[in-house]
This record gives structure tokens, C-alpha cells and sequence, in this order.
């Protein structure tokens, strides 16, 4: 019988690893988490705040002038456009709040403790509003709401007026459905090998939350913010620019935008914490000793 060289490749073997092994990845990912000091964890939120709202920033700018197109492909387009901000996130390095929901598999295997847990996520959460809204505040003194003869300011008020208009209790199953999706993302990364392979798994769920409408609660800490701020201080030739005035845009204001933050986030951490990685919590690893 021929033996096989201990160092020759295991061809019986996806190159990838496997849900158990992903459960134990994101267990280990969420122990390293918790153990990481306050101001690392605060600007690695921050970070990733300002990477999601890049990819709303590109979002933006794609679905400007799309309406020609069917309904369901610019929604396509405008969500592969997204994903820019969760790849940077995952292989830039830096802690989303949406995706470090999947944290709750160490605090179930009890690696970490329940308050090392709440005390990450604060921590994190806190860095993502600041990313967010900052990268709002630039975007807008950037004059980039001008461009295209004021469509691409146009198209922003359009998508925060819809997000500020949904009821509590549509809004928190949309953000439930966005973070399942987010989180399967983020999950399935655990398994890939190479920098090729996290970006096309995390590509298809990211593009399908934003096609179908979801909501993300750290990109609307960019959206909302930044169409406010176009609402209250662009000046008189945007508005003439595209035929309308802030009165167009009333119900878009701060406390619709607290609103929605504040239900997507909590809508957010239930999809995410409970539907994902509870569930793979209980599948792979509630057996261990």
C-alpha cells in the first residue's frame, strides 16, 4: 500500500473551515474581543462606523440617477455598493456593533463574562456613532451633496425621509432581518481562508439585506445624520438646484432619526445575538465541557 507524505496537502478537505470550527473561530474572536482595552475597542468602533458609512457614501452615489433602471436591479447595485463598508470592516480590521452580536457565543460558552460583554459592546456601539457622524459631517463639508447638480443631496434626503417615516414596529423586524443577514456574513468569514474568499462571502447577504430593504442601524447613523445636516444648512442654489425646499422634508427630523436609530439598533442585536449566533452557539458548541 502507498503511503501518503505526512506534509502532502489534504485533498479530502475543503480549503475552508467548517461550522464547528467556525463556531470555535467566533468564540475565540469574541474572548479576544472582550479582552482588548477600553480606547482600542472605542477606536476600532470608530473606525468601522466610518467604513459603513463609506459604503452608504458609495450607495448614495449609485442609486443617483439609477430610477431608469428596474426597481429590483438598482436595489441590487445599491447593495453591492454597500458591502464596500462591511469589507473594510472585516479585512481592514475594525469592531461593528451589528457584527459583534455574534460575541454572545463566547459569553454562552462562558469565556468571557456577561459584563466584559455589555462593557465591548458599549464601547464599540459608542465608536460607531462617532465614526458614523463624523464621516457625515465630512461628507457635508465636502460639498458632496452638490454634485450632479444636487441629485446626489436629493437622493439622500430621499432615503432618510423613508427611513425616518416607518412605524416602530415594521422598522424592528426590518432591522431583526438585516442583522441575520449581517451576522451570517460575518459568520461565514470565520471559515474563509484568504482575503479573495471573505469578500465573496461577505458580498451576497450584504448586497440581499440593502436589495430588500432592511435596516442597519450604524448606516443610518450616517444617513440620517447626513441628510439633516443637508436639510438644515445646504444652501439656497441646492435647493433651487433641484426644485424643492426643506418644507418638503418635515418629517425628517431629530427625534424620527433617534427613533429609528434607537428601534434598529435594538431590532439589530436580537437578529444578530439571538437568531444567529445563539442558535450556532446551541448547534456546535453547548455540548462542551
Amino acid at each position: 500500500m502507498i503511503e501518503t507524505p505526512k506534509n502532502a496537502p489534504d485533498t479530502g478537505r475543503i480549503d475552508a473551515l467548517l461550522p464547528p470550527e467556525m463556531a470555535l473561530a467566533c468564540e475565540a474572536a469574541g474572548a479576544a474581543k472582550a479582552g482588548r482595552d477600553g480606547i482600542a475597542l472605542f477606536i476600532l468602533g470608530l473606525l468601522a462606523g466610518a467604513f459603513i458609512a463609506f459604503g452608504a457614501v458609495f450607495m448614495t452615489v449609485v442609486l443617483t440617477g439609477a430610477g431608469e433602471l428596474p426597481w429590483g436591479v438598482v436595489r441590487l447595485l445599491a447593495g453591492m455598493a454597500f458591502s464596500l463598508g462591511l469589507i473594510l470592516v472585516i479585512v481592514g480590521g475594525a469592531e461593528l456593533f451589528t457584527g459583534d452580536s455574534l460575541m454572545i457565543v463566547a459569553c454562552a460558552s462562558r469565556r468571557i463574562t456577561p459584563g466584559a460583554l455589555l462593557r465591548a459592546w458599549s464601547l464599540v456601539y459608542l465608536g460607531n456613532i462617532c465614526g458614523a457622524v463624523g464621516t457625515a459631517a465630512l461628507v457635508f463639508l465636502a460639498g458632496q451633496h452638490g454634485f450632479a447638480g444636487g441629485a446626489v443631496g436629493k437622493t439622500a434626503l430621499g432615503i432618510a425621509a423613508a427611513k425616518a417615516a416607518l412605524p416602530t414596529v415594521q422598522l424592528f423586524f426590518l432591522a431583526v432581518l438585516c442583522n441575520v443577514l449581517v451576522c451570517l456574513a460575518v459568520w461565514m468569514s470565520f471559515g474563509a481562508r484568504s482575503v479573495s474568499d471573505k469578500v465573496l462571502v461577505i458580498v451576497p447577504p450584504v448586497a440581499a439585506f440593502v436589495a430588500a430593504g432592511f435596516e442597519h442601524s450604524i448606516a443610518n447613523m450616517y444617513l440620517l445624520p447626513y441628510a439633516l445636516a443637508i436639510k438644515a444648512w445646504a444652501g439656497p442654489e441646492f435647493w433651487a438646484a433641484i426644485g424643492q425646499d426643506a418644507g418638503a422634508y418635515s418629517g425628517l427630523t431629530i427625534a424620527s432619526t433617534l427613533h429609528n436609530i434607537v428601534v434598529a439598533t435594538i431590532g439589530n442585536l436580537l437578529g444578530g445575538s439571538v437568531m444567529v449566533g445563539a442558535i450556532y452557539w446551541f448547534v456546535y458548541l453547548r455540548q462542551r465541557k
